[in-house]
């Protein structure tokens, strides 16, 4: 088992804008506000998918963004909202806070969907601002942002395909070419320690997990070298890919081969048995090669095995080994195996209405995602507009807070980086 990771940045889309508008029709001399509001911005959304194996095509692409809504028309049209980004991920994967490493939520089911960034609200029109007493506002709302955010993709990857075999049939090499790994090679009889994984891409978003199952030896049921290590790992694969030597250069036989490793999984767990396999018969660029080849083949095609003739050295019939894996796998049912741990999913943002009240340094400061739309929606040259802009922040307990905090007439307040002039 290894751990897949892919670190992205996420952008939800911007709320429209409302749009100040009026009628100017022909028999309504009166008029009136006119303009509909912005359409919503598209959030993110995680969505678990039993097809997908693994955080590959994360690697390639960081950044994603969610589409903007439309700002608003006259006529009192809203505008159209944007369209939602979904970002499919395997089941399994755990999603994390960017900053603290927390876990935000666990995609235990395939279409699980957890919105991960949500799109900004689009903007009232002025249409929305009409009041008996302000029939003609000359302002409008915009558009709230989207979040954003960063998050860790992190999935606990048990190989889907295990390699078996002797040591030293070229299962260490094969792994190298299908996949980036880079396992240490060398022409020896001592067997690798540990399993060696890698990731091998098919397609956009078709991938799987290889692992390198350390070379079994006669006695590894028994625990004989780390045998009960190495069979742990078989166990938990979908697909085996059995390597033999066609050569038989070093004096062995590869159908006896193929016998005394199924012998020794099978002595170790009965179900493995059962579990699906495919051939491949390496080395069939050196000359001894061709004799061993039909033999294998006559020994083993009766019996259902598929026989991929293969050259690690030269590379020839890589390729329909990639593919001939990823179709056997397609017919392979999963078992999901996800987190035990408990989730700590204690990660909160701000509230899209906070507002913030403070001095610092002698100087008073308003700040927050609320008086920021709000001194942006404010036409300062209309009284209707500024009125509203004046009402709103004392409703919301801005003024009674400067208040606490020892304002006087004519101190300077800053309000999202804005300056101007207190009077009660």
């Amino acid at each position: 088992m290894f751990i897949d990771i892919a670190k992205i940045n996420l952008k939800a889309g911007k709320g429209g804008d409302g749009a100040v508008a009026f009628r100017r029709e022909k028999y309504e001399p009166a008029g009136g506000p006119y303009g509909g509001d912005g359409g919503d911005g598209g959030s993110i959304i995680i969505q678990g998918d039993e097809g997908i194996r693994t955080l590959m095509d994360f690697r390639y692409k960081r950044s994603y963004k969610a589409e903007n809504g439309e700002n608003g028309r006259t006529k009192k049209q809203f505008g159209k909202r944007g369209q939602d980004l979904v970002l499919r991920v395997p089941v399994g994967t755990l999603i994390k806070d960017g900053d603290t490493e927390k876990v935000i939520v666990d995609i235990k089911e395939h279409n699980q969907k957890f919105i991960i960034a949500k799109g900004g609200k689009g903007g009232k029109g002025n249409a929305k601002f009409a009041t008996p007493t302000r029939q003609a506002p000359r302002f409008a709302e915009p558009g709230t942002k989207g979040e954003e955010k960063t998050i860790i993709l992190e999935l606990k990857l048990l190989a889907d395909v295990g390699l078996i075999g002797f040591p030293n049939v070229g299962k260490s090499t094969i792994l190298s070419i299908l996949s980036e790994a880079k396992p240490k090679i060398a022409n020896y009889h001592f067997t690798t320690l540990k399993p060696n994984l890698g990731v091998v891409r098919v397609d956009d978003e078709q991938s799987f997990v290889i692992a390198d199952i350390p070379g079994l030896i006669e006695g590894a049921h028994e625990g004989a070298g780390l045998g009960h290590d190495f069979l742990r790992h078989v166990e938990r694969t979908k697909l085996l890919v059995h390597v033999l030597d066609s050569s038989g250069i070093e004096g062995r036989n590869p159908i006896e081969d193929f016998y005394k490793i199924n012998e020794e999984l099978t002595r170790y767990n009965p179900k493995l048995k059962d579990k699906d396999q495919i051939i491949v018969t390496n080395k069939i660029d050196l000359s001894e090669s061709e004799n061993w080849l039909n033999k294998i083949k006559e020994e083993f095609e009766p019996l259902g095995y598929k026989v991929f003739p293969l050259s690690a050295a030269t590379k020839e019939g890589i390729n329909r080994l990639k593919y001939g894996i990823w179709e056997a796998l397609k017919d392979i049912e999963t078992e999901y195996e996800t987190f035990d741990e408990k989730i700590d999913i204690t990660v909160t943002g701000p509230t899209e209405d906070t507002i913030i009240v403070k001095k610092e340094n002698g100087q008073y400061i308003v700040e927050g995602s609320f008086i920021e739309r709000l001194l942006y929606s404010t036409n300062f040259d209309n009284h209707d507009s500024l009125r509203y802009f004046q009402n709103t922040i004392r409703k919301r307990g801005v003024v009674d807070k400067l208040k606490e905090l020892g304002i006087e007439e004519k101190d300077s307040v800053f309000i999202c980086g804005y300056e101007f002039e207190f009077f009660d």
